[in-house]
């Protein structure tokens, strides 16, 4: 169990960070990574991220598999 509060505390923290580096790019007047996708309708927009889902999957598959090899 000790284990498992570890692992909640340091993803805790990566979100943290992710958040607050969220905050300043929107401060700076980045609003959408390149690769995202949008469809405005009259009452609905949809924004879909395609470049960034790419850029999380590639750099979790990195960071797992230099975490978990043996």
């Amino acid at each position: 169990m000790e284990m498992a509060g570890k692992v909640l505390l340091v993803s805790a923290f990566v979100l943290a960070i992710v958040g607050l580096g969220a905050l300043g790019l929107a401060r700076l007047g980045v609003d959408r990574v390149p690769g995202t996708l949008s469809w405005k309708s009259d009452n609905v927009t949809v924004f879909v991220p395609i470049g960034l889902m790419l850029l999380v999957s590639i750099v979790g598959s990195i960071v797992l598999n230099v975490l978990l090899r043996r």
